[in-house]
C-alpha cells in the first residue's frame, strides 16, 4: 500500500463541483454586497479615495476564483493571494471578505491538491508572502503613524510594539488554522481511501475463500461418491455373478439375483446423478465411508461431553436413506453443533429429524447468542453446497423470541425427481 505522500486524492465529483459553483456564486454576491454597504457608512478608509468600481473589481476577484476551489486548489490559492495582495497595494481591497477568502483557498489547497507535497511548500509561500507584505505595510506606514496615534492607550508594553505584535498573533492564527485544517481533511480522506481499499480487498479474500470452501466440500463428496458407488457395482458385480451360476439350475434364484442387481444399479445411478458436478483429484487417498444419521447419538454424547446438554428425536416414520443424503444429514447436524461449540456460547442444543412424505428435515437449534450476520462463514458455505447438490435447502438465522440463539434447517428431498433419472 503506498505512503501517505504517495497519494493522490481524486478530483471533487460532478455533484461537489455543482456545489461549489452554488456557494461561489453566493459568497460572491455577498460580498459584492459588503462592499456596498461598507461604502454607504464609510467603513472602507484607506486615506485616499477609490471608486466603487475598483472596489467591487478587487472584491469579485478574490472571491470568484473560489468556484474551482477543490477541482484547482493550486491554482485558486496563487490567484487569490495575488489578487488580494495587489488590493492591499492599490489600497482598495475590502479586508473581512477577502480574508474569507485566503483562509478558504489555503485549506482547499491542503485538503484537495493532487500533489500533497508540492501543495505544503506553495502554502508555506504563500502564508511567507503574506507576512512579507505584513512586514512593508509596517515599514511603509511607520514614519507616518502620528505621535497620538495611542493617546489611548492603558496597557504596560509600547503601544507600537503591542500593535505590531497583536497582528502577527492574528495573522498567525488566521494561516495556522487554515494550513491546519487543511492537512486534518486531507489526512483524513486518505484514511477513507484506505478503509475502503482494505474492505475491497476483505471482500476479495472473502470471495476467495468461499470458492475454496466449495471446492473443498466438493473434493470430500467426489470422496464419499466414490466409497458409495464402488459398493454397489460390487454389489452388482457379485450378484450377475450368482446369476449366471443359478440361470440353468434354479431360475427363482437367477431372477432374485438379477432383480438385487436392478436395484443396486438404480441405486449406483441415484447416488450419481446426486453428486453432479463433484470433483475429485486423481492423487487422493480412498477414505472410509463417511458417517449418516445412525452416528447422530454418538455425535451428541461428544457433544454432553463437550458441556452442552444435547436433547434429541425423531419424528416420522424411519425410511431406508440412500447414503449420500444420510451422510448429508449427518454432515448438516455435525456443522451446526460444531458452530454451536465454538461461536454461540450456548448451553442446550436440540436436534431434530423428521421423516415428512418426500422430504427429510433436519433442524438444529441452540440458546446461544445468535449471529452478528447470518450470510454464512466457511462451515456454512460448504454445508450449502453439500446440501443443494442434492436438490435440497438450508436456513440459517437467529431464532426469535425470548430464547434467542441460532438455528440451522435443512431439507433433503427423499427421492430423485423422476426427470432426473429419466435423464
Amino acid at each position: 500500500m503506498p505512503s501517505l505522500d504517495d497519494w493522490r486524492r481524486p478530483k471533487p465529483t460532478p455533484r461537489q463541483r455543482r456545489i461549489d459553483l452554488v456557494i461561489g456564486l453566493v459568497v460572491v454576491a455577498t460580498a459584492l454586497l459588503y462592499v456596498m454597504l461598507a461604502r454607504s457608512v464609510g467603513q472602507i478608509i484607506w486615506g485616499v479615495e477609490r471608486s466603487a468600481f475598483e472596489h467591487l473589481a478587487f472584491s469579485f476577484a478574490v472571491t470568484f476564483p473560489l468556484i474551482w476551489r477543490r477541482s484547482h486548489p493550486d491554482v485558486v490559492l496563487i490567484v487569490t493571494a495575488v489578487v488580494f495582495i495587489a488590493g492591499q497595494v492599490r489600497e482598495a481591497q475590502e479586508i473581512q471578505f477577502a480574508s474569507g477568502a485566503i483562509f478558504a483557498a489555503i485549506y482547499s489547497a491542503g485538503a484537495w491538491s493532487s500533489d500533497h507535497g508540492r501543495s505544503r511548500w506553495l502554502r508555506f509561500g504563500v502564508i511567507g508572502a503574506m507576512f512579507g507584505w505584513l512586514a512593508i505595510t509596517w515599514l511603509i506606514s511607520f514614519d507616518g503613524i502620528p505621535s497620538d496615534a495611542f493617546a489611548d492607550g492603558t496597557g504596560e508594553l509600547p503601544p507600537l510594539l503591542s500593535a505590531l505584535i497583536s497582528q502577527v498573533l492574528l495573522n498567525m492564527a488566521v494561516f495556522g488554522f487554515a494550513f491546519f485544517f487543511g492537512e486534518i481533511a486531507w489526512q483524513s480522506a486518505r484514511r477513507e481511501a484506505v478503509l475502503v481499499d482494505q474492505a475491497e480487498q476483505l471482500r476479495q479474500a472473502r470471495t476467495v475463500a468461499e470458492e475454496q470452501a466449495v471446492v473443498t466440500e466438493r473434493l470430500r463428496i467426489a470422496r464419499e461418491l466414490h466409497d458409495v458407488v464402488a459398493h454397489h457395482v460390487s454389489v452388482m458385480g457379485i450378484q450377475a455373478a450368482a446369476a449366471r451360476r443359478a440361470m440353468d439350475r434354479n431360475a427363482g434364484t437367477a431372477r432374485d439375483s438379477l432383480t438385487a442387481v436392478e436395484e443396486s444399479a438404480r441405486t449406483a445411478v441415484d447416488e450419481l446423478q446426486r453428486m453432479l458436478g463433484a470433483l475429485r483429484t486423481a492423487d487422493e487417498p480412498v477414505t472410509a465411508p463417511s458417517p449418516g444419521l445412525d452416528r447422530v447419538e454418538e455425535l451428541l454424547d461428544r457433544v454432553r461431553d463437550a458441556g452442552l446438554t444435547p436433547q434429541f428425536a425423531v419424528f416420522g416414520e424411519v425410511k431406508d436413506l440412500p447414503a449420500s443424503t444420510s451422510q448429508t444429514a449427518y454432515r448438516v447436524v455435525q456443522e451446526a453443533v460444531t458452530n454451536a461449540l465454538k461461536h454461540a456460547g450456548a448451553s442446550t442444543i436440540d436436534v431434530r429429524i423428521r421423516y415428512l412424505a418426500r422430504e427429510l428435515e433436519i433442524d438444529v437449534a441452540d440458546d446461544g447468542r445468535g449471529a452478528a450476520r447470518t450470510t454464512g462463514g466457511m462451515g456454512l458455505v460448504g454445508m450449502r453446497e453439500r446440501v443443494g447438490l442434492l436438490g435440497g435447502t438450508v436456513e440459517a438465522a437467529n431464532r426469535n423470541g425470548d430464547s434467542g440463539g441460532f438455528r440451522v434447517r435443512s431439507r433433503l428431498p427423499l427421492a430423485i425427481p423422476a426427470q432426473r433419472v429419466a435423464s
